[in-house]
C-alpha cells in the first residue's frame, strides 16, 4: 500500500488505477488529471480491494492482465465482478486490454464492467474516458433521481 495517506475532500474526484504496465498506467494517470481527477493506484490485488473499500471511487480502470497471465487470473477483476452492484453502483468501472472493441456493449457485460477499451486506442483514453463516465450517469440518472426523492420524502420534505 502507499506509504503516505492521502485525504479524499467531498470536493475531490478520486479514480483508481489497476495497471501492471508502466506505460499505460502513467497515460491513464495523464488523462485523469487533465479532466480533475484525484488519482490513487493500486500495485496489488490487495491493495486495490483496500483502497477500493475504504474509498468511493468516482472512476476505476483495470488492466486486463493487472498481475495476471490471463484475464481469468486477474483477482481485482474477479473481486469487482462478484460484488453486489450495491458496492460499486458509484463507480464507472472501465477494463482495458488487447482482447477488446472500444465500446462494445456485450462485451463490457459479459465482463460486468461500464465500459471496455481496446489498448490499440490508448491514444484517445482522455476522450474515452469522458463517454464512458458521461454514458454510466445517463444510465443511472433517473435511479439516482428517485433515490433522492425517497429521501427528501422520508424527511419530511
Amino acid at each position: 500500500m502507499s506509504d503516505k495517506f492521502e485525504f479524499i475532500s467531498a470536493k475531490d474526484k478520486p479514480a483508481l488505477l489497476a495497471f501492471s504496465s508502466p506505460d499505460w498506467l502513467e497515460a491513464a494517470r495523464s488523462a485523469l488529471v487533465e479532466l480533475g481527477y484525484k488519482v490513487h493506484t493500486a500495485a496489488t490485488h490487495g491493495d486495490f480491494l483496500v483502497r477500493f473499500s475504504q474509498a468511493r471511487y468516482q472512476v476505476v480502470i483495470v488492466e486486463e492482465l493487472f498481475a495476471a497471465d490471463h484475464i481469468s487470473g486477474n483477482l481485482t477483476l474477479n473481486s469487482l465482478q462478484g460484488m453486489p452492484m450495491g458496492q460499486r453502483r458509484h463507480a464507472t468501472v472501465i477494463l482495458i486490454g488487447d482482447s477488446f472493441q472500444t465500446f462494445t456493449p456485450l462485451q463490457a457485460f459479459q465482463q460486468s464492467v461500464h465500459a471496455v477499451i481496446s489498448s490499440s486506442e490508448f491514444f484517445l483514453l482522455k476522450q474515452l474516458i469522458e463517454k464512458a463516465v458521461a454514458d454510466n450517469t445517463l444510465f443511472l440518472q433517473s435511479y439516482r433521481d428517485t433515490q433522492a426523492r425517497i429521501y427528501a420524502g422520508g424527511r419530511g420534505e
